[in-house]
Parts: C-alpha cells; sequence; structure tokens
C-alpha cells in the first residue's frame, strides 16, 4: 500500500488501535526511541489520550526502565523500538528483564509487509531476534486483527510473575484501517502448590537437620517474608536469600534474612554446613560463572534440595500452608530488623562508610537500585538498620541495567525516592539514562561509586588466572587513561553534581541530593 491509498486521518487505522488498546488494558507508559516505521504510533499520540512516553536516547535505556517499571507498579509498561537494529540494542536490557520475570509489552516496528522482500538495508529477521529475550513472540499482519494481537500481547506480559512480550508492528498495519479496540483479559492468579510439596517442606523444617529456607522471587517482600520469618522461629532454620533479588524488602519492621554472596568461596563458606535447602521462589544456588577448581554448585555436594515452590507458583499460599503445618502460624516471626540510632560516620572512603551512610539518611519507602557491582556487595549488613525501602538487583548480569531502571522506578513511583547504587564502568554502557532523568525531572539520586576501573573483573582475573596480573591485562581492565569527568557527564545530562572525597562529603551530597526533588549524581571517589 502506499501513501495515496492510507485512511484519512478521522478514520481509526491500526497504530490508533493499539494504542487504545494498550491504554485500555491499563498499559499507559510507554518507554520510547522510535523510528520511520514507528510514525504513525508516534502520529496517534496526538489523538489518543491517556499514554505517557518517556523519550530514551539508546534502547538500552528503553528496555532497562521497562523492566524496574514492572517491578514497582506490577504492571506492565511498552517499549517502542526501530526494527531489527533497534531491538537488537535493546536486548541486553530485555534478558535482564527475562530473568526478573518482568512483565513488558514490547511494540517493535517492521518494515510495510511487501517492502521486506526488497532487503532494504534495515530490513532483518525481528522475530529471530526476539525469541531468545521474549517469552511471547507475534507479527501482527493484519490491521484489523491488531486489537486482538496488542491484547493477547498484554495478556502473555501480565501472566504470572511476569513476562516479555513482543509484537512486532509492520508500517501497513499500522497505517491501514483498523475496525477498533480490544482489551486484555486479567490475568489468572499464580498456580498453587500441590499438598504433597508442603508436606515434604515441613517434613524437612522440623526433622532437625541443619536446614536453609531459601527465597527468592515474592517470597522476599510482604507477607510471604513475614511467614517465613515464623517459620525461622519456629523451627531454627537459617533464612537466606538468593544473590540476585528483582525487589526485596529490607530495613526497619521487616524480616532480615542473609544473601547467599557472589564470590564462589564465600558462597560455599556460608553455606557450609547446610544437610537441607527448603527452595521457596528459588533455585538451588548456582555460581555465575565456572572456574577452576571450583564447584558449580554452591551448596554441599550432600545437601538435600527440597523444592516447595517455584517463582512462577503462589509463594504467598505456599509460604502459608507451611506455617500452619508446623503450628508456625501465630509464631512472632524471628530476626525482625531494629532502626538504627547511628549518624553517619565520618572518615575516608570505604565500603562500610558509604553502607553506613546511606542507612543513616536513607528516607522511607525509598527504592534502592543497585548495580554497584563490587563496592556494594556487602551492603545488606548495614542496610537492615535503615528505614523501610525496597532493593532491587541486578538480575541477569548484563551490567548498563542500573541508570535506566532509575527511569523506570521513578516513572512508576512518582512520589518515592529513588536511590541508585552504580559503578563507573556500568554506568558507561547506558550513559544517556541521565537525558531522560533530566528531561522528566525524576526524582533520582545516583551515587557514582568512582574507581576509575572495572573492579569487578580485575577480580574475576585473578580468580580465573591465578593472580597473575601484568601491563597489557590490567590497560584492559582500567579506566583512567583518560579519567571519567563525572561532573561534566552530569551537568551535561541536565543533572546537578557534588563530588564526595569523605564520608562526610558523601552525608552532605546525598542529604542535599534527597532533598533536591529532582535528578542528581554524587561522584563518590574510592581509593
Amino acid at each position: 500500500m502506499d501513501t495515496a491509498t492510507m485512511p484519512p486521518t478521522n478514520v481509526m487505522n491500526g497504530a490508533t488501535s493499539l494504542l487504545r488498546t494498550l491504554i485500555a488494558s491499563d498499559v499507559r507508559v510507554c518507554f520510547a526511541n522510535p523510528g520511520t516505521s514507528e510514525m504513525h504510533f508516534v502520529e496517534a499520540l496526538d489523538r489518543v489520550e491517556g499514554m505517557r512516553c518517556v523519550p530514551c536516547l539508546f534502547e538500552g535505556v528503553v528496555s532497562g526502565a521497562a523492566d524496574a517499571y514492572y517491578r514497582i507498579a506490577e504492571k506492565p509498561a511498552a517499549t517502542l523500538l526501530h526494527l531489527g537494529p533497534g531491538l537488537g540494542n535493546a536486548l541486553a536490557n530485555l534478558h535482564n528483564a527475562k530473568k526478573a520475570r518482568s512483565g513488558i509489552v514490547n511494540v517493535v516496528g517492521e518494515h510495510a509487509l511487501e517492502h521486506i522482500r526488497y532487503d532494504a538495508p534495515l530490513t532483518a529477521d525481528i522475530e529471530g531476534i526476539a525469541r531468545p529475550v521474549s517469552n511471547w513472540v507475534r507479527t501482527s499482519r493484519d490491521a484489523r486483527a491488531l486489537a486482538a494481537d496488542t491484547a493477547a500481547a498484554v495478556e502473555a506480559a501480565r501472566e504470572y510473575p511476569g513476562q516479555v512480550a513482543t509484537l512486532v508492528l509492520p508500517a501497513n498495519v499500522a497505517w491501514e484501517t483498523a475496525e477498533g479496540t480490544a482489551m486484555a483479559r486479567a490475568p489468572s492468579p499464580p498456580a498453587r502448590v500441590s499438598k504433597e510439596a508442603i508436606a515434604a517442606g515441613a517434613a524437612a523444617l522440623k526433622n532437625g537437620a541443619s536446614t536453609v529456607l531459601l527465597l527468592g522471587g515474592g517470597a522476599v517482600r510482604g507477607r510471604p517474608l513475614e511467614l517465613a520469618g515464623r517459620i525461622a522461629a519456629k523451627t531454627g532454620c537459617r533464612l537466606m536469600a538468593e544473590f540476585a533479588l528483582a525487589r526485596a524488602e529490607g530495613g526497619a519492621g521487616r524480616v532480615g534474612f542473609a544473601k547467599i554472596p557472589y564470590v564462589v568461596d564465600a558462597a560455599t563458606a556460608a553455606l557450609a554446613g547446610a544437610r537441607q535447602m527448603v527452595l521457596v521462589g528459588s533455585r538451588p544456588p548456582v555460581s555465575f560463572f565456572a572456574y577452576p577448581d571450583k564447584p558449580s554448585l554452591q551448596a554441599p555436594h550432600d545437601c538435600l534440595m527440597v523444592p516447595v515452590a517455584r517463582v512462577d507458583q503462589d509463594v504467598t499460599d505456599a509460604l502459608g500452608a507451611l506455617a500452619d503445618a508446623l503450628g508456625a502460624a501465630a509464631t512472632p516471626p524471628a530476626g525482625v530488623c531494629q532502626r538504627s540510632k547511628d549518624k553517619p560516620p565520618t572518615g575516608p572512603i570505604t565500603p562500610e562508610g558509604i553502607a553506613a551512610v546511606v542507612a543513616a539518611l536513607l528516607p522511607e519507602n525509598a527504592i534502592v537500585v543497585d548495580e554497584s557491582v563490587s563496592t556494594g556487595r556487602g551492603f545488606a549488613r548495614a542496610m537492615t538498620g535503615a528505614a523501610p525501602h525496597d532493593w532491587m538487583n541486578i538480575m541477569g548480569g548484563s551490567i548498563g541495567w542500573g541508570l535506566p531502571a532509575a527511569v523506570g522506578a521513578a516513572v512508576a513511583a512518582p512520589g518515592r525516592k529513588v536511590v541508585v547504587m552504580e559503578s563507573d564502568g556500568s554506568a558507561m554502557y547506558t550513559i544517556s539514562a541521565l537525558w531522560s532523568l533530566a528531561r522528566e525531572g525524576l526524582d533520582a539520586t545516583i551515587l557514582l561509586f568512582s574507581n576509575r576501573s572495572y573492579r569487578i573483573l580485575q577480580g574475576e582475573l585473578t580468580r580465573m588466572g591465578g593472580g597473575r596480573k601484568g601491563s597489557a591485562s590490567m590497560n584492559l581492565l582500567e579506566l583512567d587513561q583518560p579519567p571519567l569527568d563525572w561532573k561534566s557527564l552530569a551537568t551535561g545530562h541536565g543533572l546537578q553534581f557534588a563530588r564526595a572525597e569523605t564520608l562526610e562529603d558523601l552525608a552532605r551530597a546525598f542529604d542535599r541530593g534527597l532533598k533536591s526533588g529532582g535528578p542528581n549524581l554524587v561522584e563518590v571517589v574510592l581509593p
């Protein structure tokens, strides 16, 4: 179809039908980086009210923001991506989103169907690119069916605990005449666990063996976490959680738990002596990587795994049933965190000092986005004394998530403070997210840990290579030639900036940032 056969602007076209269906299905935020093939979607925004579009300068910011939006809002946002290359740029943070089980509706523009055969420069196998990072993929081929296809995408994204759905939108389907609007059906409740699984978990928890109750997914917040604390109080089991958590509740008034450490030696030491592991919303703990002469599975080789609930099952019901089976439903929960009254420490910058400053000043109900990777690895202990908060980790290990996640979290919760723990190397992957934060006036304070290196990779080099470090290898892992100018980067993108070389500097800058109500970046200079 050429432009002479496009419907008049007062007739509903496919793009309008898609947009109205998204809004009717309560998908009201779209993180966008459009191109020519998406211009009918863009034009429809002037005719259809109800969609907030957040422009992002790079597709990896689009996908990372949509991931974090779902984790906080607990409903999907849409993305708008340009053809195969635009989707390709979004892949790393879609990988993280899929690992986090976040619900996202990707709308990916495609050439008009009759144009694809000419193999224009941007022609690509969009479905092939999408499948590894999507749970659901469909190309819509008829404007009259686009509303139904859109509703199906939303339904797939909502499937508990969340899925990545990718809808490919050919340009002619966007401009051709459509017939109406659809509405996605309400999501089904999560599947309940079997009575047999509850009985097996209860038997393990009361047989007297050294037992870890390992939590993941939705089990680390709200009612499930409280129930886990009651079970721990009743049975004496150790309460632990996976290292990477999509969203966990912590701080004063919440049940505390230990996280399995990232480093394999520390993880195996933490789990030493465990004879049983009862899994609720979690899997047997596995190291991020294989290392010479180190185990991939972190629990002792003879530790019995007792799966009770998968992450896609009803963990609230599972822990409630476990508590009932153990007579723990009325037991006061163990390990409830108490608010620390410690004042922010002073002196030189250290990881422990940073954690103490953040814990002392963190506002109630804040959202912490953690991509600190190496600097913040041990922050959990100090944060037990902080005000109650939510904490989000990078889930898929693909760095460049933290700054985009700040965009998504702040859009999802405009009344809450967003605090970002970010490392300099990771930040540079998606630095343009700073512009989106400034453009939208989002309330986010970024603590940028400046160690002028890929510190985590320096540690990995030691673990992989037995400590051999030469000038060639270290040259690849250092970021000081030239050093990154964070003042210029922050202010150039429209953020307020401060530099902290002592813990006193950090406390002042962090406090100012929290009170500013807008986006700001604090460079925390590490030795």
